[in-house]
């Protein structure tokens, strides 16, 4: 196994950084899970991680050639993405603190947004194109690499979004009152808003 995919266990490092890693995808767990509760938080890490897994997969059999031959194709999805992610903090920062419970469903991400997230993410489509063309290697064996590094990427990544739902849920025990709770909208909208943008001012 090795010997056929030396750029495997390469690769398993790359994959738990760029989880783990702080970004808006991570903040948007950790904010439902602490408003909402842990469940909330497990459709939009199975399908941010599953459509972040699809993209390395894509872009594996040559589906991610626009963004590089195409500048204006990754340009329209970078500024779409910043005006979902402006528009998502927006929501998060005006919530009402006393309409959130674990029951309330009404500002909830979800599965579907959070791949759709991903899929207009350029820098989603970037990380897959620099992860194929760095440990994908060539030969016969290529499509067999691309698809292992997309179920590689899927299963570190689940539970490296799942530690940021248990710190979002495990925060809960700060948040007994609708002040603590603004406050952390706040917080998580102030920090959401500046991940977005800094994708498109560095």
């Amino acid at each position: 196994m090795w010997s056929s995919f030396p750029t495997l266990l390469p690769f398993l490092l790359f994959a738990f950084v760029a989880s783990i890693t702080p970004g808006p995808t991570n903040i948007l767990v950790l904010s439902n899970s602490a408003r909402y509760g842990l469940k909330a938080a497990v459709p939009i890490i199975f399908g941010a991680c599953a459509s972040a897994a699809t993209i390395v997969l894509l872009v594996g059999t040559g589906a991610g050639s626009s963004l590089t031959s195409l500048p204006g194709v990754q340009t329209a999805m970078q500024w779409a993405g910043v005006a979902w992610l402006s528009y998502l903090a927006w929501q998060i920062f005006f919530a009402p603190a006393e309409a959130l419970t674990p029951r309330d469903t009404q500002a909830r991400l979800g599965m579907v947004g959070a791949a759709s997230l991903q899929l207009i993410n350029p820098k989603t489509w970037m990380m897959a194109l620099a992860v194929v063309s760095v440990f994908a290697g060539a030969g016969e064996q290529r499509l067999v690499h691309v698809a292992c590094l997309s179920l590689v990427f899927f299963m570190i990544s689940l539970p490296c979004l799942g530690v940021w739902a248990l710190l979002g849920a495990g925060s809960t025990r700060w948040l007994r009152s609708p002040r603590a709770i603004q406050r952390l909208n706040r917080l998580m909208a102030l920090l959401l808003l500046v991940s977005a943008w800094l994708s498109v001012l560095i």
